[in-house]
């Protein structure tokens, strides 16, 4: 059974920054963030492949970068020039021996 476990969530301005950071119960290849605003559905953000390729979605490029630690088991999204858009429960997800497994979320709140 894989756990994750998210921090880094925090109530900011917008222009401000934040670092989630995910740490795994084991080391995952594939792994990345997804976050949901209200309403919304859940998108990708940022996310590790298996060939350790990274991957953003459109309106957050030039501002996160997500990075890893692999002696930690840990996944990094640095956040930078966050915007109210940004608002949103975030999710670390892996994939691992063909099951995704998901962390409980961890709140980013903009302010504008």
């Amino acid at each position: 059974q894989v756990r994750l476990v998210e921090s880094g969530g925090d109530f900011v301005q917008a222009g401000g920054s934040l670092r989630l950071s995910c740490a795994a119960s084991t080391f995952i290849s594939a792994m990345g963030w997804y976050r949901q605003a209200p309403g919304n559905e859940r998108e990708l953000v940022a996310r590790f492949t298996d060939r350790q390729n990274t991957e953003y979605v459109d309106s957050v490029k030039g501002r996160f970068t997500v990075s890893r630690d692999n002696a930690k088991n840990t996944v990094y999204l640095q956040m930078n020039s966050l915007q109210p858009d940004d608002t949103a429960v975030y999710f670390c997800q892996a994939r691992y021996m063909g099951s995704d497994y998901w962390g409980q979320g961890t709140l980013v709140t903009v302010s504008s």
